[in-house]
């Protein structure tokens, strides 16, 4: 079975933020950013996905790949 991945760290890289600073302004707490970058999850918001393209100006797959 394939699986989701979140590829925010290439993003931040891009986008010049830090891992603070976009916690900042999604809205989320910095060590639920970090799962959430690190794969540590298996459930994110879409409110939160939502603010993370927001916040980091890009679409939904700049941020997610499916891997089979």
């Amino acid at each position: 079975m394939g699986k989701i991945v979140f590829k925010l760290d290439k993003m931040m890289v891009e986008r010049k933020i830090s891992l603070n600073e976009l916690a900042e302004k999604v809205g989320i707490s910095n060590v639920n950013l970090s799962k959430i970058k690190n794969n540590k999850v298996t459930a994110v918001r879409f409110s939160t996905l939502a603010a993370i393209c927001e916040a980091l100006e890009c679409r939904i797959e700049d941020v997610l790949e499916y891997q089979a």
